[in-house]
């Protein structure tokens, strides 16, 4: 079962047979605004550059299935900061499948971005991906690659379940980490010597950073931009995307499985017959950071596909290149708000989520996303 990509019928059995487990992690203390503080500059400081000149910050993607928020996010959010080279990297050239939504295509792959950079990169950053373990052709490579940055010196920063990743790669063992909610029990599981640390949306040891779920990466991103940037440049950035603060402070305790979640799942999941299709028109110069945010909640909710609608490729502001789906005229129009900013369209969106398919639909929406907003719905 995956729960970035879909439940399968036995994915669903065997939720509901995990809804009674619920959540191991105690709250956490009350909130103390100093030691906040102190944690985010303690990250900032880790994070900042080593070597001379303008860093370079390689972003990987596995060909065959790349979470599309860890991913867009983090690519659109440190261009438009434009305090580093920022390359998006591949096994392959070409097409890239996002999920749960959307296609992309990258240009670079491994080898080429070796050649270009002998001494690699200053930053990598790690999104989820389909097979966090991978496959004997694509995933050693994407795993080698990973353990040979990281001895180049390299930051390795793993995103949600991408601290899978990094993992698998060997990066993890006797480092304290955190990781999507959901992938926390497989990676204690397989890296028992792995310390996690909850109550924190990230955390970084030695040159391994990782964060907690899928709208972790803003804080994140916020502070890798600080610690390039300095302050100015990420609150420019943080105001762009409608954020105020980008400290670590989170609340893990909300996050988990139980009997009710479990089993609202199940029933929304079994009504079939709600199944459907949006479309998104996109068009060159659309923010990627909106258009990951309306497109994962979508797709989420286990009742919407979403397919992107233009008459070819399309450049993202960014610069990455959209690859759009096949013609879908007859499908409902999801429409990004030219005067919204990201964190206000999502807000947004799950508020028409919640409209169309119920509070609770909407409430696992923001779990699998693990984002802690509250909506004014």
């Amino acid at each position: 079962m995956n729960i970035a990509g879909g439940t399968t019928t036995l994915g669903i059995i065997v939720l509901f047979a995990l809804a009674g487990c619920g959540t191991d992690v105690p709250p956490p203390p009350a909130a103390d605004a100093a030691t906040a503080e102190r944690q985010t500059q303690a990250f900032i400081e880790a994070l900042k550059p080593r070597r001379e000149g303008r860093p370079v910050i390689a972003i990987l993607a596995r060909n065959e299935g790349t979470e599309i928020t860890d991913f867009l996010l983090t690519h659109a959010a440190l261009q438009r900061a434009d305090i580093a080279d920022v390359q998006a990297v591949a096994p392959r050239t070409g097409p890239v499948s996002l999920y749960p939504a959307l296609r992309i295509e990258v240009t670079q792959d491994l080898a080429s971005f070796d050649r270009a950079h002998p001494a690699g990169a200053d930053y990598v950053i790690v999104p989820a991906m389909s097979e966090p373990a991978m496959d004997a052709a694509n995933g050693d490579a994407i795993l080698s690659w990973l353990k040979q940055q990281s001895e180049r010196g390299a930051r390795i920063i793993g995103v949600c379940a991408g601290a899978l990743v990094v993992a698998n790669a060997g990066l993890m063992d006797q480092r304290q980490f955190t990781t999507h909610w959901y992938y926390l029990d497989e990676l204690r599981e397989n890296h028992p010597s792995a310390v996690y640390v909850p109550h924190q949306r990230y955390v970084i040891d030695d040159n391994i950073a990782t964060t907690t779920g899928i709208t972790a990466s803003v804080p994140a991103m916020l502070a890798l931009i600080e610690a390039i940037g300095g302050r100015d440049k990420a609150q420019s950035v943080a105001t762009e995307i409608g954020v105020s603060s980008w400290t670590p402070v989170h609340d893990s305790s909300l996050f988990g499985l139980n009997f009710s979640r479990g089993l609202s799942y199940i029933f929304n999941k079994l009504a079939f017959w709600r199944d459907d299709r949006m479309r998104v028109e996109v068009t060159d110069g659309m923010d990627d950071i909106a258009l990951a945010f309306t497109a994962d909640a979508w797709s989420r909710t286990g009742h919407v596909t979403v397919q992107t609608a233009a008459p070819g490729p399309v450049r993202l502001r960014s610069g990455i290149t959209l690859l759009p789906d096949p013609a879908i005229e007859d499908a409902p129009s999801v429409t990004l708000a030219a005067d919204l900013k990201p964190m206000e369209q999502l807000d947004r969106t799950l508020c028409e989520i919640g409209g169309r398919f119920g509070d609770a639909r909407r409430e696992w929406v923001m779990m699998e996303l693990e984002y802690p907003g509250q909506p004014a719905c």
